[in-house]
């Protein structure tokens, strides 16, 4: 059985968890075998199981990106493939709780829960599992009581949460400069504080550039449906549009896809969430996709993996930022970012790291 080495909280800083996932870690011990098309030896001692949320694989978004990490680390060896075992949540996510109950019945090493609404559920199971670590993306389990939950004491909990702000500063200027306008939107999925992150971001940066700019908002629902709803995405985007945004931001998951449908049909920008979303929009989406708010959960996924594999595990929350590589903006579309909106951007990125400014997590602060 694998020994543990860290049961405590300290704070993990997100250049080793990038720099980690350059490459295969010599420390990983036990059994080794083979695994995928290239035959790369593979750790046979670890098992992973991955709880994915509403949308599942495929939505383009977040959990595309956790899924990225997992096949990258099947890929690197840290994990066998066939000792990796995934689920996804239905349509409402009322099966959540079952889903990660089954693989910590099943005894696997890690449970790695995709999205903050794992939490609770996390939460109680853990104690009973003693032996599985869990690591929840965006969770906030190891809160605790302070939190309206049951369990104060989780030594094999770990939250991976980010400053979603910080990124959504970058994209909301690179909207401003981009557009030399006054209108843009914000495509929010469920309401509540973590997308809200995302909207106070967007507007503090757009605001910085353009103080007169009015960000028109809307959210497509109360509950984790609302990142699974395409079609009432597109028809929000579509409003927006109509009432004279030039660019709409999502953080919205699976149904951001309707605001690139209804960005086609306007003929106007967007900006995507979490994986590079240019990369898989469709060709006539592609040119409209100005840039995508990167959330690092790929490699926050991947680290997870690894810590578990080396015995280095990390308990309690860690909490990634610009100044941690744990978000970033892409540049693919190179026919809209142009060098000149990069090397805005660089700068309040420089601003932001060393704290000339502090980005608002409350749109109310804004």
């Amino acid at each position: 059985m694998r020994k543990r080495l860290l049961r405590f909280a300290v704070p993990l800083v997100l250049i080793g968890l990038v720099g980690a996932a350059c490459g295969n870690n010599d420390d990983n011990a036990g059994a080794t075998g083979t695994t995928g098309s290239t035959g790369t030896t593979c750790n046979q001692d670890l098992t992973v199981g991955v709880a994915y949320d509403v949308g599942g694989i495929g939505d383009k978004s977040f959990n595309d990106a956790a899924n990225a990490g997992v096949q990258k680390a099947i890929a690197d060896g840290l994990v066998c493939e066939d000792n990796v075992n995934t689920n996804e949540a239905n349509a409402t996510g009322s099966d959540r709780t079952q889903n990660v109950q089954a693989l910590a019945d099943a005894g696997f090493d890690i449970v790695v829960g995709v999205g903050f609404a794992f939490s609770p559920d996390i939460n109680t199971i853990a104690p009973d599992f003693p032996d599985t670590d869990f690591m929840i993306v965006d969770g906030y389990a190891t809160c605790g009581t302070a939190c309206g939950l049951d369990n104060d004491d989780l030594p094999n909990v770990a939250d991976f949460t980010f400053k979603e702000q910080e990124g959504s500063f970058l994209v909301g200027a690179a909207a401003a400069i981009k557009c030399q306008c006054d209108t843009i939107g914000f495509l929010g999925g469920q309401t509540g504080p973590l997308i809200q992150k995302f909207e106070a971001g967007y507007t503090a940066g757009a605001k910085t550039v353009n103080p007169d700019m009015n960000v028109l908002v809307e959210y497509i629902g109360d509950d984790v449906g609302a990142f699974n709803d395409p079609v009432k995405g597109e028809a929000l985007s579509t409003k927006m549009y109509d009432d004279g945004a030039e660019i709409v931001y999502h953080a919205s998951g699976a149904s951001g896809a309707g605001l690139f449908n209804a960005a086609v049909k306007a003929n106007k920008l967007a900006i995507g969430v979490d994986s590079d979303q240019y990369l898989t929009a469709s060709p006539e989406q592609q040119p409209l996709i100005l840039t995508s708010m990167l959330k690092r959960v790929d490699t926050a996924v991947y680290n997870a993996i690894q810590q578990v594999g080396d015995g280095s595990f990390v308990a309690g929350p860690q909490v990634f930022g610009l100044a941690e590589k744990g978000l970033d903006y892409s540049k693919s579309n190179t026919a809209e970012m142009t060098q000149d909106i990069i090397d805005q951007l660089e700068a309040f990125r420089q601003q932001i790291i060393s704290g000339d400014i502090v980005v608002p997590e409350d749109p109310t602060k804004v």
